[in-house]
């Protein structure tokens, strides 16, 4: 075979399908190579056991960007997101925290525990919006290098710093702290409570290899809450169908634009002649001629394994050789016969329709990650559990449920043995845990699944099993991701890009990636 194209994208996650929708849409003729049977990279809908569906890795959403939802029309296309209605916290001591999307009954709830910190979770809220605000519109933008004289790099650097003029002297110190305090410093700072500070502390380590307490994990704080469903600023949802319906919607987008989709198509090589991306050779020797090559897979996979060492500089063969994986979570996934009985609140009541967080105490979170820095998976680790079923019963057989469990810390490296041996040890302890403040689980228990970070990087694609293609963490952020120098999708090689979140902005179901990578390709299009 010896197939032309515009544009080839390496990788049928949802930022390549995105980038495959709007180059597809701009008129070009672009096909998408996916190594699965399945579309969505980690943001997939698989029916693991007869009955049961599971958003297998990824499994709510909020970051998926308004304007591609809108400019893909993606409801007409079957996505529809259903809210998640706020977080429950069972303690060890036998109470709970449970803050839901009401924000008076929230704070009355937190009142219950602290009346100071009903007072100062009002002002935190406005203060996170504004800082949001900030965020929102970078996120939007081609990151620009502070390094560089490009003119459209230094317009974008001025809009940045009039904006943070803007703000006001409180909301520049915030920013200012957001950039560089690590989580639970930044939220000592308005809180009290301590399985308050636990819970909302629990976002800024998500898919980093960090503690609470770590430098930098307040801005992942601020990545997580940026999120918004249908304007609702802050909200989190489950999609109906699960998070592959996301992808589904998006691929359905690509295709009416004119985009070709092929699954069970991995990617061996990328053609380079010189210093040029020509096209891609499959594994089944099948050989694609195109312009351009969009890579949505990691800089490992795209550099290292497909393009070649030999074909790029030495200082970025070496700069992407010290890129941080790093994977630090697991999954398990919970096919249950009832529901769980938490003795905190017993009862199937509407605190088991959102989120549920093992996140009793942020010494308990720190605790967690000591044990993953000596390269053992965390005894007692922080769990993020949702029951999809309980708002969407499509994913489960009548009067049956599926339960995620997210699960920090499990490094990719272990100290002792490998993760094939660990696999079912792992998922032992996050039941256990969870089997302390809600006994009947063990007893519900119909199947399971448990993914590692290896099983992550096996059938995910992920290196080191890191479910944002790469930290996020200072020095992987911005202008200096993946690599300094070459943060803007572009690449060494002349016509290789990459589209996925090891590009700014970063991770999660946002789409940012594929849709500025999309831009900055038809911007420097050559016929």
């Amino acid at each position: 075979m010896n197939s032309k194209y515009d544009v080839v994208v390496i990788g049928g996650g949802h930022n390549g399908l995105v980038n495959a929708a709007y180059l597809a849409g701009a008129g070009k003729k672009v096909l998408v190579c996916e190594r699965r049977h399945v579309l969505g990279g980690a943001a997939v809908t698989e029916e693991v056991f007869p009955g049961f569906k599971f958003s297998v890795a990824s499994y709510v959403v909020s970051l998926l960007r308004p304007e591609i939802i809108r400019e893909l029309d993606l409801p007409r296309h079957g996505m529809e997101v259903l809210p998640l209605d706020g977080t429950f916290t069972p303690m060890t001591n036998g109470d709970y925290l449970w803050r839901v999307n009401d924000h008076a009954k929230t704070r009355r709830e937190i009142a219950r525990h602290s009346r100071l910190d009903a007072e100062a979770y009002e002002e935190y809220g406005k203060a996170m919006v504004e800082m949001g605000r900030f965020v929102k519109p970078i996120l939007a933008m081609t990151a620009p290098d502070p390094t560089s004289l490009a003119l459209r790099g230094l317009r974008d650097l001025l809009s940045i710093a009039r904006r943070f003029r803007r703000l006001s002297a409180e909301d520049q110190y915030n920013q200012v702290q957001l950039m560089t305090m690590s989580a639970a410093g930044f939220l000592d700072q308005w809180f009290e409570t301590d399985v308050l500070k636990a819970t909302m502390a629990a976002s800024g380590i998500i898919g980093t290899f960090l503690g609470v307490r770590s430098p930098g994990t307040a801005y992942v704080l601020l990545h997580h809450y940026m999120g918004e469903i249908d304007g609702a600023f802050r909200s989190w949802g489950l999609v109906r169908g699960g998070t592959g319906a996301i992808s589904n919607a998006i691929a359905s987008a690509a295709r009416e634009a004119g985009a070709e989709i092929r699954t069970e198509a991995p990617v061996a090589k990328i053609i380079i002649q010189n210093g040029k991306a020509r096209g891609v050779v499959l594994e089944n020797g099948d050989e694609i001629q195109t312009k351009v090559v969009s890579s949505g897979v990691d800089p490992r996979l795209t550099f290292i394994k497909m393009a070649g060492a030999e074909n790029l500089p030495d200082d970025f063969v070496s700069d992407v050789k010290r890129y941080k994986f790093r994977g630090s979570s697991g999954k398990v996934n919970l096919a249950l016969d009832d529901l769980p009985n938490f003795t905190c609140l017993p009862g199937s009541g509407p605190h088991l329709r959102g989120a549920i967080s093992i996140s009793p105490s942020v010494e308990y979170m720190e605790r967690a990650y000591d044990e993953a820095k000596y390269g053992r998976f965390s005894r007692r680790p922080y769990i993020d559990i949702v029951i999809p079923s309980l708002t969407d019963p499509s994913v489960a057989p009548p009067g049956k449920h599926v339960m995620s469990c997210f699960v920090q810390y499990a490094p990719y490296h272990l100290k002792e043995g490998n993760w094939d041996e660990k696999r079912e040890e792992f998922g032992n302890t996050v039941i256990d845990t969870i089997a302390e403040y809600a006994p009947n689980l063990r007893d519900i228990i119909v199947h399971r699944q448990v993914l590692t970070p290896l099983d992550i990087e096996r059938q995910f694609g992920l290196s080191e099993g890191n479910i944002f293609q790469g930290e996020l963490s200072l020095e992987q952020l911005f202008f200096l991701r993946p690599v300094p120098g070459w943060a803007q999708y572009s690449t060494p090689i002349r016509n290789l890009y990459m589209c996925g979140s090891a590009t700014h902005p970063g991770g999660g179901i946002m789409g940012a990636s594929g849709l500025n990578a999309a831009k900055k390709i038809l911007r420097e299009w050559k016929n």
